[in-house]
């Protein structure tokens, strides 16, 4: 894995970038303005960028928010949620008609058109997690003891990462409810990032793609799942898990991933 001091020595090597939103063009709270360089500069030499987001919402909802954070709108049209996928099996009605729904109420515009579906945990058809309930946003034995009774039920997990980073504090994500559904022995269906229908919409024939994403679980694992090039944000999600570079390919061993390239941060 190289250290990339300039992302753009790279920049031509490639025709289409897929770049994560939470973790390398913004933190939840701010935009980072080298990766906003970075996509300015794409986007002048004529290279396609997608924007993929493991967010359990759908693509409007996700460009609303990158409206608040002064997002250039001209990249809008660019945005692909894996909440925007999921969305699609409700409307096919592909797990049953009647959902549960574990997660907050601002995820609920997910399934806005099927409100009248949503039912309790007792009669439902399936579970539909798109994160954790506001009230109980760190106590993760909570939602063992709620699952625990349901796992003949299937579990559609809208956002497989474990943890975000809004600034410097940590939250849990829909995938540690899933890891737990897992773990009692309960079926999980993931829509996200690193499972490949959601690269469908993003990748084109003849095409050399690079991955750049901060999560080794789901963005580099996705890229190596699909044999694409891949660039390791380290100061996102991983940041606490290691304090020097050299320490950097013992953690993608543990997480048993590979990456051609590595930057602190996302910077041309």
């Amino acid at each position: 894995m190289k250290k990339l001091k300039k992302f753009s020595v790279i920049s031509n090597f490639y025709d289409a970038f897929i770049i994560d939103l939470w973790g390398v063009m913004h933190n939840g709270i701010r935009l980072n303005p080298g990766a906003i360089e970075v996509v300015e500069n794409l986007s002048k030499n004529r290279k396609r960028v997608i924007f993929l987001s493991n967010a359990p919402r759908p693509n409007k909802s996700v460009i609303k928010f990158l409206k608040k954070l002064n997002m250039d709108e001209k990249y809008f049209n660019n945005v692909l949620t894996s909440g925007e996928i999921a969305r699609y099996s409700l409307k096919t009605q592909k797990f049953g008609i009647n959902f549960f729904h574990l997660g907050p109420e601002r995820d609920s515009s997910i399934f806005i058109e099927w409100a009248k579906n949503k039912t309790s945990i007792e009669k439902c058809d399936f579970i539909l997690c798109t994160g954790l309930f506001d009230e109980q946003e760190e106590n993760l034995s909570f939602y063992k003891q709620l699952l625990k009774n349901h796992i003949t039920k299937k579990l559609i997990c809208t956002n497989p990462d474990l943890i975000v980073h809004r600034g410097n504090k940590t939250e849990l994500c829909a995938g540690s409810i899933a890891e737990i559904f897992s773990s009692l022995g309960g079926k999980v269906i993931y829509f996200g990032k690193p499972y490949p229908e959601v690269y469908n919409n993003c990748l084109k024939k003849n095409e050399k793609t690079l991955v750049i994403g901060d999560n080794l679980n789901t963005d580099i694992k996705g890229a190596n799942n699909l044999n694409l090039d891949s660039l390791f944000i380290t100061n996102g999600v991983h940041r606490s898990e290691f304090t020097e570079e050299h320490e950097l390919e013992k953690l993608l061993k543990k997480y048993n991933v590979t990456s051609n390239y590595f930057q602190s941060e996302l910077f041309w």
